[in-house]
């Protein structure tokens, strides 16, 4: 079945192959069962949906309990061939669903996850479907108006999925593509505070008490999750800005009703951790921020450190009282008229010693000829920024090969165990094993602890940071500066349709030489692109320049195209 695929920068494969249309296709209804069962084919469980209203037709509270059988799943929709199609979720089918109702509820979503973080999405008539596995350990039900037009599906919930509607709902981002975990931002910020966060705007104990009606849909205060839930509650009260002892009066009515009640004695410990919490995290927040500027260059504003780290606005106070603090001690200052825009104080530079600057490139061979176009020198910092499956790792080790009876290599390696390690090598089948001549080392993290001075290439496959991608340009400019007589590789996981590998233009501030591997889905090859180039061999700026190219046996880099503008 061909459901219609809207053009999207990160989206691969529909979810079912190009075939000939059925009968109903023609007649304008898609074939429900096929795609129905394809659905299931992916683990997932769909219901037959009324298509005059978003009602399930059959009754389906078992299968959030177990799996459907496929006779089941037939059986359900041979009965209803005109019906829309559900999707259950829970942690049973590992789904959960963010439902924004329009373009300016999914931006504010947006604003929460990693910059790179790639997930199935559904176009919907009014917004869109952002999946993601169900959380495990979090009882999530169905929440409503979490923030402005977005809601939830997990636990007992369903969601309209493609080709509902007459088509209105489609696929922009398919399921092939790896649900990810749902971020910590979007749990602690719009989910599990969400009915916290509606004690703190109460004023008597009569309001608050209504609490106790939510907390009977939620699922919250029971046993096993009522202690978390409980400081949980009163943690946000007291960053809300509540006096403590209302908090100990809300405290102590979520106790009374909590399945089992929770002793009075410990209320009060439980708003001293709490107070001791918004503090430590106060400061954690103001070391974050501190951190941030030093690789930040120019000027900013506060709402750039809030974006970039998926903090919300409550702990933007946090971040402006630092910022006044670091005003004083000359740090930073402020930039222009605009609210909460700064500039860092660069009052500090090494000097040129261009008298003793070596004037010798590094000899360096990069596979495909990257090298007939580029130089590096002592000191400088290649990036290699790819999506997976390109040959990143393969790249660097034809690097190993092509340099290593020139140059001592240190390979550090985050992923690979010994085994696939050895696997890797045995793939080049002109290089035996005894005649490998670097020093790899099991390495995931603090990279520059085992950069050195000394004339070698330095190779981290790879460097990752899975939140805050601005610390990438930290741990670069940490490597940086380590170097003197030698170089160092740096490969950097990137997203399908993004121009720059994680960290964005912050993994480009030190970079000399910037690399991106991308796979062409049509044209089923790799692209090798020069993104940028500090220094050039010829007349010519390689600026932009690319070549594709097939990875043969997991090692051969085979050209398919000449170098292209």
């Amino acid at each position: 079945m061909n459901f219609e695929i809207e053009p999207f920068q990160i989206g691969k494969f529909p979810i079912t192959k190009t075939r000939a249309p059925s009968l109903k296709e023609t007649s304008g209804k898609p074939d429900v069962l096929e795609a129905a069962l394809k659905y299931f084919e992916n683990g997932l469980a769909p219901i037959p949906i009324a298509p005059d209203s978003k009602k399930p037709l059959t009754k389906w509270k078992a299968w959030q309990t177990r799996r459907p059988t496929e006779e089941e799943i037939i059986t359900s929709f041979s009965r209803f061939p005109d019906a829309d199609i559900g999707i259950i979720a829970g942690e049973l089918y590992d789904l959960f669903v963010m439902d924004c109702d329009s373009e300016e509820a999914y931006q504010a979503v947006q604003a929460l996850l990693p910059e790179n973080l790639v997930m199935p999405v559904v176009k919907t008539p009014r917004g869109y479907h952002l999946y993601f596995l169900f959380p495990k350990g979090e009882k999530l039900t169905v929440g409503v108006n979490i923030m402005p037009g977005v809601d939830y599906r997990g636990e007992g919930g369903y969601v309209i999925a493609p080709p509902s509607k007459k088509g209105t709902y489609k696929w922009i981002v398919d399921l092939n593509t790896e649900r990810p975990a749902l971020p910590p931002a979007i749990i602690n910020k719009f989910i599990n505070s969400n009915v916290y966060m509606k004690c703190a705007s109460q004023s008597d104990k009569k309001e608050v008490t209504q609490v106790t009606q939510v907390t009977q849909v939620t699922n919250l205060f029971k046993e096993g999750r009522r202690d978390n839930d409980l400081f949980h509650t009163i943690n946000c009260l007291i960053r809300g800005g509540c006096d403590p002892e209302f908090a100990s009066q809300v405290g102590e009515i979520l106790a009374e009703n909590s399945n089992p009640p929770f002793p009075k004695s410990e209320i009060k410990a439980k708003i001293q951790s709490a107070i001791k919490r918004d503090y430590c995290r106060s400061e954690n927040i103001a070391g974050d921020f501190r951190a941030w500027i030093e690789v930040t260059s120019g000027h900013f504003l506060v709402t750039d450190y809030l974006r970039e780290s998926q903090r919300s606005q409550k702990e933007a106070h946090a971040v402006i009282v630092e910022a006044g603090r670091l005003c004083k001690a000359g740090i930073i200052e402020k930039y222009g008229d605009r609210r909460g825009s700064y500039r860092k104080v660069e009052n500090e530079a090494e000097p040129v010693n261009f008298l003793d600057a070596p004037v010798d490139e590094f000899s360096l061979h990069i596979p495909l000829g990257v090298h007939d176009f580029t130089k590096l020198y002592a000191g400088n910092i290649a990036v290699i920024a790819g999506t997976k499956s390109t040959g990143k790792t393969a790249l660097l080790l034809n690097i190993v090969k092509e340099n290593q009876h020139r140059h001592e290599i240190i390979y550090l390696n985050s992923e690979m165990g010994d085994i696939e390690f050895r696997k890797r090598l045995e793939l080049f089948d002109d290089v035996s094993l005894h005649d490998w001549k670097f020093k790899p080392y099991h390495r995931a993290g603090n990279f520059s602890d085992l950069v050195t001075a000394e004339k070698k290439i330095f190779i981290i496959d790879f460097l990752e940071v899975t939140e805050d991608f601005w610390k990438v340009a930290k741990q670069i400019q940490e490597i940086h500066n380590k170097l003197k007589e030698g170089i160092a590789i740096i490969a950097l996981q990137k997203s399908a349709g993004k121009p720059l590998g994680r960290g964005g233009d912050f993994s480009m501030e030190k970079a000399r030489l910037y690399l991106t591997l991308d796979f062409l889905p049509e044209e089923k090859r790799n692209r090798l692109k020069i993104v940028d180039a500090k220094s050039w061999r010829t007349d010519l700026n390689p600026r932009g320049m690319f070549i594709d190219y097939k990875l043969v046996h997991g090692s051969r880099f085979i050209p398919v195209t000449d170098w292209q503008e």
